[in-house]
C-alpha cells in the first residue's frame, strides 16, 4: 500500500509546483541560438530553460502589487511605464513576497554598488545606485538576462530567424512611431507628428505572437533587462553579461521609436533610475 500513497503524494506535489506557475507563463526551452541574427548566433552560448511572461507588466499587475500607477497612459490592460530599473527590480520581490515565493533579488538602498560607474560623457546619471545582487536558487520573479530576453524572442529552439520578434514584417508584431497613433504615419521621424497623431502605448497582446507565444518582444514599451551595458563580447559566453556598467540594457524597442530598435538584436540602454513613456519591462522565473 506504501507504493500508491508514495505516488499519489508525488502527483499532488506536481500539481502544487505547476500550479504555482501563472498560466500566462511560457517556458522558454533552453539550448543554442538558432536566429541567424542574433548577436548570440554561432558563439556556443547554451541558454537554460526558465519561464517568461507571454506579457508586459500590465497597469493592473503593477497596482495589485505596488499600490501605485506611475504610467502615463492610463489603462489596466496598458503596460506600465514610467519605471525604472529599480522600480522593476522592487516590483520582482514585492511579488514574490505577495505569492509565498523567495525574492531573487537582495536590495540594500543604504548602499552604493560599486560596479555603477560614472558615463563616460556625463558623469554621475543615475543618483540611486542601490546594490542589488541576486540569489541564484530563488524561485521568486526576476527580470531577464539580456542574452535570454534576446533569446525568447528570437523565438529560441523554434526560431525562423525572423527580423523581428514573430515576423520580417514589423506591422504585425510591432507598436512602433508610425502604427502607434490614430493613422498610419509616413515619412521621416518628427516628434510633433508623433504627438499630433497621439501615439502612445497600446494594450499588451494586440499583435501577432512569435514562435513562443510572446507577445510584444517588438515594440510597445522598451523592456528592462538585468545586464549592465558594456562590450557586447563580454555576454558572447557568459549568460550574465558585463559585471559593471554606467547603465544598465533595455531591449525591444517602443512606440515612440523607430522599427530598428525593435529587432531583438537592437542593444539599447539607460541610466537604472531612468524612466520613460516608453519604458516597461517583463518578468520571467527560473524553472
Amino acid at each position: 500500500m506504501k507504493r500508491p500513497l508514495i505516488l499519489a503524494a508525488t502527483a499532488f506535489l506536481a500539481g502544487v509546483c505547476w500550479a504555482e506557475m501563472p498560466d500566462n507563463f511560457v517556458l522558454i526551452k533552453g539550448g543554442l541560438f538558432k536566429n541567424e541574427l542574433s548577436n548570440y548566433y554561432g558563439k556556443g552560448m547554451t541558454i537554460s530553460s526558465f519561464y517568461m511572461e507571454k506579457f508586459e507588466v500590465t497597469q493592473k499587475e503593477w497596482i495589485e502589487v505596488m499600490g501605485t500607477n506611475p504610467s502615463k497612459f492610463k489603462g489596466d490592460n496598458l503596460p506600465v511605464e514610467m519605471v525604472s530599473w529599480y522600480d522593476s527590480v522592487e516590483y520582482c520581490n514585492k511579488r514574490s513576497i505577495k505569492e509565498g515565493l523567495q525574492p531573487y533579488y537582495n536590495i540594500d538602498k543604504n548602499k552604493k554598488d560599486p560596479n555603477n560607474k560614472p558615463d563616460p560623457e556625463f558623469g554621475d546619471l543615475d543618483t540611486v545606485q542601490w546594490k542589488v545582487t541576486i540569489n541564484p536558487g530563488a524561485n521568486g520573479y526576476r527580470l531577464p538576462t539580456e542574452a535570454e530576453w534576446e533569446y525568447a524572442a528570437d523565438g529560441g529552439q523554434l526560431s525562423q530567424s525572423y527580423t523581428y520578434s514573430g515576423s520580417d514584417f514589423e506591422d504585425e508584431v510591432a507598436w512602433y512611431w508610425r502604427n502607434s497613433g490614430d493613422k498610419d504615419l509616413t515619412g521621416v521621424w518628427l516628434w510633433r507628428a508623433i504627438e499630433e497623431n497621439h501615439d502612445q502605448t497600446r494594450p499588451v497582446g494586440g499583435k501577432k505572437p512569435n514562435e513562443l507565444g510572446l507577445y510584444d518582444m517588438s515594440g510597445n514599451v522598451r523592456e528592462w533587462c538585468w545586464d549592465w551595458f558594456g562590450d557586447l563580447s563580454a555576454n558572447e559566453t557568459d549568460p550574465e553579461g558585463s559585471q559593471s556598467g554606467y547603465a544598465r540594457v533595455w531591449k525591444g524597442g517602443g512606440w515612440m521609436g523607430d522599427a530598428r530598435f525593435t529587432e531583438p538584436a537592437y542593444r539599447g540602454h539607460l541610466a537604472a533610475n531612468g524612466t520613460g513613456p516608453d519604458q516597461g519591462f517583463r518578468i520571467c522565473r527560473n524553472q
